[in-house]
């Protein structure tokens, strides 16, 4: 237990003097300062999360939720269970947004116990409708990182080797209470390739520290909300895929959408399989995409087929997470007086402002710092290659 590294706490060390960052300009304004803060962490965000990595396409991702006592406190508004649970509505739809044809679920832990809120699945409005109904819920006792990890691991270690196998653990409290050993549990689940990150409300706790070194997550702790915001975001990318995972073919299929006419005398209404896992109750409907294995219907993708196991999915959820193959590769930064003739952003036409630009290496466009990080985090693709790969004669008729 105590083969950790040893390290200067931040206590042990010399005052920070955070105060001589920010310097006056001639004015006496300290805007200048707080500008240049700003763009070198946007610009540190982009550098650390796109490069030559190749990342996971699919993902298997438990979210564990601490319900314990300490979610009850008021150092974050209005406390720590509503801040999160409203971060984590808007992370679940991030996360959809940018991995269409992964998977989620979410676990509860307090009393010593943990219960799946959701199971692992596709549809990003059941996960919020689960999260909006435990807003008002009692926090009581003390979590369980033990039964939580157990619960994650049992459906986690059945998921294909090709896939990313990943638990987030929203940890308030400064205890746990475990039935059993969790450095033994940390050893299982480094055994089955299951990745734990910890993002802790409170402050650090050395087997949190232990859990993420082991199986190769991340641990932080929060300063205020929107740090929490951030580090939630920062989950949002898939993780490097590991070498040792394994490359197969994975059937898949391209469902379309087919509605039949009121008109038609032999059309009739049926059930959609995704019904069975609702709370809401059966429906009948006309509409719907059918399964091209074994015709079985299902009222949105992507879906996992509950009949023939069958991956549903439309070209276009496959289309959003190619990028996560292939990442765009980071723009080279160089200073604004190298650049020849007219100093325009070819994204968003506006004048260069900022001290540097950034130059795609492939079409060599200089592009300003929003619009980098807006092709890097949502477009995935560079407007001037993709410009200069068009059609030649359309690009002469224009």
């Amino acid at each position: 237990m105590y083969d950790e590294p040893e390290r200067t706490k931040r206590w042990e060390g010399g005052y920070e003097r955070t105060w001589e960052v920010l310097k006056e300009d001639e004015s006496g304004s300290l805007k200048a300062s707080v500008d240049d803060l700003l763009f070198k962490e946007k610009r540190k965000r982009v550098c650390e999360h796109y490069g030559q990595v190749r990342l996971g396409m699919m993902r298997h991702l438990y979210v564990v939720v601490d319900m314990s006592r300490s979610m009850e406190d008021q150092d974050l508004k209005p406390n720590r269970l509503a801040c999160t649970l409203k971060l984590l509505e808007y992370f679940v739809e991030e996360y959809f947004d940018q991995n269409p044809i992964s998977q989620i679920g979410i676990i509860s832990t307090k009393t010593k116990r943990a219960e799946k809120m959701t199971e692992l699945a596709g549809n990003p409005k059941k996960h919020i409708e689960a999260l909006k109904k435990v807003v008002g819920v009692a926090c009581s006792g003390e979590p369980s990182l033990y039964n939580s990890l157990s619960l994650a691991m049992e459906t986690l270690k059945h998921m294909p080797g090709h896939t990313s196998r990943e638990v987030i653990v929203i940890f308030s409290s400064l205890t746990t209470c475990d039935p059993s050993n969790i450095y033994d549990l940390i050893k299982c689940l480094k055994a089955v390739k299951i990745r734990v990150s910890v993002i802790g409300l409170s402050a650090e706790v050395r087997v949190c520290t232990m859990l993420t070194r082991e199986t190769g997550g991340t641990y932080h702790v929060i300063l205020d909300e929107n740090h929490f915001k951030e580090l939630l975001m920062y989950h949002v990318s898939p993780p490097p895929a590991s070498s040792t995972s394994e490359c197969s073919l994975i059937r898949m299929g391209f469902p379309q959408h087919t509605m039949a006419s009121f008109s038609d005398q032999d059309a009739k209404p049926s059930f959609s399989m995704a019904h069975l896992d609702s709370s809401s109750g059966p429906v009948l409907t006309l509409g719907g995409y059918y399964c091209p294995q074994c015709r079985a219907k299902y009222t949105e993708l992507p879906v996992e087929c509950k009949v023939c196991g069958l991956t549903l999915v439309s070209a276009p959820h496959l289309a959003r997470s190619y990028h996560h193959l292939f990442p765009l590769d980071v723009f080279r930064e160089t200073p604004l007086e190298r650049i020849q003739g007219e100093r325009y952003c070819q994204g968003c036409q506006g004048e260069m402002k900022d001290q540097n630009v950034y130059i795609c290496t492939v079409c060599q466009n200089a592009f300003c710092l929003e619009c980098d990080i807006f092709i890097h985090n949502t477009l995935h693709c560079c407007p001037g290659c993709i410009h200069n790969q068009s059609d030649p004669h359309l690009g002469s008729n224009l």
